[in-house]
C-alpha cells in the first residue's frame, strides 16, 4: 500500500468511527474499528484488543450503486440533490449521512482498499 492510499484510508476511517465501521483485519473478518493513530498509521479494534497497521484494514462499504430509491429520496430531502459535492453546510450533512449508511463515496472499493457489502456479505445486517 502506497502512502497516498494509507492517507486516504486513514482519512476515510477517521470520519466513520462514530458510525460503527466494520472491517476485515489481519486476524478477523468482522471487527469494529474504534480508534485511529495517525502518527503510526494504525487502527485499534476493541473486540480483539489489538492495534494493527492500516495496511491490514479493509472496511466493509456499500457501493454508491447499491443506494435504494428510498435512500436516494432521504438523501435528497437533506439537501444533497444527488450531488455529494454540494457547497457549504449541505456537503457535511451529506457526508455524515453517507458515512452513517456506510457508502463508499471515495472509491475505496475500486482501489482495492475496501470490501463491497453485498446481500450475502453484509456485516451490518442484524
Amino acid at each position: 500500500m502506497i502512502q497516498e492510499e494509507k492517507q486516504l484510508l486513514l482519512k476515510d476511517l477517521s470520519a466513520r468511527l462514530m458510525y460503527g465501521i466494520i472491517c476485515k483485519c489481519l486476524h478477523s473478518n468482522n471487527v469494529k474499528a474504534t480508534a485511529i493513530d495517525t502518527e503510526d498509521s494504525s487502527v485499534y479494534y476493541f473486540d480483539c484488543d489489538e492495534w494493527e497497521s492500516i495496511e491490514y484494514c479493509k472496511p466493509y462499504l456499500r457501493p454508491m450503486s447499491s443506494m435504494t430509491d428510498e435512500e436516494k429520496k432521504e438523501l435528497f430531502e437533506i439537501g444533497c440533490e444527488g450531488n455529494i459535492e454540494y457547497p457549504y453546510g449541505m456537503y457535511f450533512r451529506c457526508q455524515d449521512w453517507l458515512n452513517a449508511h456506510h457508502f463508499d463515496y471515495r472509491g475505496l472499493i475500486e482501489k482495492g482498499l475496501a470490501i463491497a457489502v453485498t446481500e450475502e456479505n453484509n456485516p451490518y445486517k442484524k
